[in-house]
């Protein structure tokens, strides 16, 4: 590496290290990663204004090999702050399917650069000339966190692009860790529900739906801070029976002529003969 980068990337490094030492960051520390990436590539910039480089094979290798190190990790921490920020905070099922939602973007992306992907990851160098000098720039036509870094003399065609895959596949070893340690939770959450007989649901998956509702909408679960999603796994895990939709059931339900909530309906007649049966075994 040469020397008048090497004091800024190993401060970097050092850093980086500190703030990447647990598997899920923290909004706060997710904010400090990005300063520090903005720091780095402050003073990598000022170092290329004052001293420009020696030659085109210098041009190259900084541009590919050392701006793309706070670069790529600058991508990382915005995506995994915007990651922790939206990511639902109850139901382990949202959690997950929040996070797939995520992994199929980034294979879009992925899928979209193909070609540019290729040629990186079999260390070609027969365009470098024309990706990594700024000789042959062209600028890109999406806003995103290092974008700020469009100097005329800081960047090329091709620089924040692929800062930008090496962001995503460093966003994606950190999703595959949250849906590992969710999964985990999931299966310890699950192994509380040990019963010493299984108890199986007999009635229709449209009499549960409605038990399920009734409960939600009375707000008598958590304080009425769970979701239908989150109160309906329970449910599963409970009877060891599997829902599917049950959003449509819900709609389905209200769709019925005469009496639609048949199921509380019928719950309440038998536990109102159940106690006049009792009063009547009493008075005799």
């Amino acid at each position: 590496m040469d020397r008048k980068y090497k004091h800024v990337i190993d401060r970097f490094s050092e850093k980086l290290k500190e703030i990447k030492s647990s598997k899920r960051i923290s909004l706060k520390r997710t904010n400090e990663g990005i300063h520090l990436c903005n720091n780095a590539l402050y003073l990598l910039k000022n170092i290329v204004e004052e001293n420009g480089f020696e030659d085109v094979k210098a041009e190259i290798h900084f541009f590919k090999k050392i701006k793309s190190e706070p670069l790529s990790f600058l991508v990382y921490f915005s995506e995994v702050r915007s990651c922790e920020l939206l990511m639902p905070k109850i139901g382990h099922n949202n959690q997950l399917s929040f996070l797939k939602k995520k992994i199929r973007r980034i294979n879009k992306f992925f899928n979209r650069n193909w070609d540019f992907v290729h040629y990186m990851e079999q260390e070609l160098t027969y365009l470098d000339n024309q990706y990594f000098t700024r000789e042959n720039q062209v600028f890109p036509l999406y806003a995103l966190p290092e974008a700020s870094y469009l100097d005329p003399k800081f960047f090329t065609s091709k620089d924040m692009l692929w800062a930008r895959i090496k962001g995503m596949n460093h966003f994606i070893a950190y999703i595959k860790n949250l849906i590992k340690e969710i999964e985990l939770q999931n299966k310890d959450n699950n192994s509380q529900y040990q019963f010493t007989k299984p108890l199986q649901w007999t009635s229709s998956k449209a009499a549960l739906t409605e038990l399920i509702y009734a409960l939600y909408v009375a707000r008598v679960i958590n304080n009425g801070k769970e979701d239908i999603k989150a109160i309906a796994s329970n449910f599963e895990v409970l009877f060891g029976i599997q829902l599917d939709n049950i959003y449509k059931t819900y709609f389905e339900i209200k769709t019925r002529k005469g009496c639609r909530a048949r199921f509380l309906e019928e719950l309440i007649e038998r536990f109102n003969e159940k106690m006049e049966k009792d009063d009547a075994f009493l008075n005799d």
